[in-house]
């Protein structure tokens, strides 16, 4: 059974920006971010596309260089930090086949490479991981099918294994949803519902959320390379209404909560100004 590694404080972050900004090509990408995540915590961050969401995670976990500000992970400064095999990165619009055959167990027996020291033969720790991994995701009667052969959604979860394969304190999911079906969305949140109830933070990525909405303890809009909401979960996030955030609440509008959620570049409160 795979358990959450009792490493960190449950007071401290598990992954911290401070005052943080990201430059890609000379052109400005990130701004004035300040973001925690909380040990146990069920992050979503949401934004239209080019919103600059995708950049944060992986600044966050520091694939991408700050031109300003620190990053932190377990209360680490990014620089000093080594124990990567506490986070969990499930990529955006990745294939888990390619051009050469592949098991499931085999893709997934990969996401041990952290853990395992190098030229030597697995240990019995490394293939109860896999099966726990395999199982977590529902696929243990796929264990020996090629990847290849696999549904998208089905070939998603084997990334989420082979992430999940290390034990991650910490799990990033960048996009899950993105091409995949309905029902391959609620298999992925009853997957993700069961990593909750193990203690596993995850920050989750997306354009919407669909089945995934009711495991969020907290929303991130982001609008322009900024955080322009960051507060309770919240239910519908469009591109046609980027300032309001609407609740789930019943009998209570978006207004009762937030009148308008409005990013530091807006030049009035609520609304572009017109030309």
């Amino acid at each position: 059974m795979l358990v959450n590694s009792p490493h960190a404080d449950a007071d401290l972050p598990v992954a911290e920006i401070r005052d943080g900004a990201v430059e890609l090509g000379g052109r400005p990408i990130l701004r004035g971010i300040d973001v925690s995540v909380r040990r146990g915590e069920v992050l979503a961050v949401l934004g239209a596309n080019g919103s600059g969401k995708s950049t944060l995670v992986r600044t966050m976990m520091g694939l991408v260089p700050t031109v300003r500000g620190q990053v932190r992970l377990f209360d680490v400064p990014r620089q000093d930090f080594h124990d990567w095999h506490r986070i969990g990165f499930v990529p955006q619009r990745v294939t888990a086949a390619s051009g050469v055959p592949a098991s499931v167990r085999e893709v997934v027996a990969s996401g041990r490479l952290s853990r395992r020291r190098p030229f030597l033969p697995p240990r019995r720790a490394d293939r109860d991981a896999v099966e726990d991994a395999i199982a977590a995701v529902g696929l243990t009667g796929k264990a020996r099918d090629g990847v290849a052969t696999l549904s998208g959604g089905q070939q998603q979860r084997v990334l989420i294994a082979r992430a999940l394969a290390s034990v991650p304190d910490l799990l990033v999911l960048d996009e899950p949803t993105a091409g995949v079906d309905v029902s391959s969305q609620q298999a992925l949140a009853d997957t993700l519902r069961t990593l909750v109830l193990r203690g596993v933070t995850i920050v989750l990525v997306a354009h919407e959320l669909g089945p995934l909405g009711g495991l969020v303890d907290r929303t991130l809009v982001m609008r322009d390379g900024r955080v322009a909401y960051d507060g309770p979960p919240i239910d519908v996030f469009t591109d046609a209404d980027p300032f309001h955030v609407h609740h789930g609440e019943p009998g209570r509008t978006a207004d009762a909560h937030t009148p308008a959620v409005a990013s530091p570049l807006d030049l009035t409160h609520g609304r572009e100004e017109q030309p």
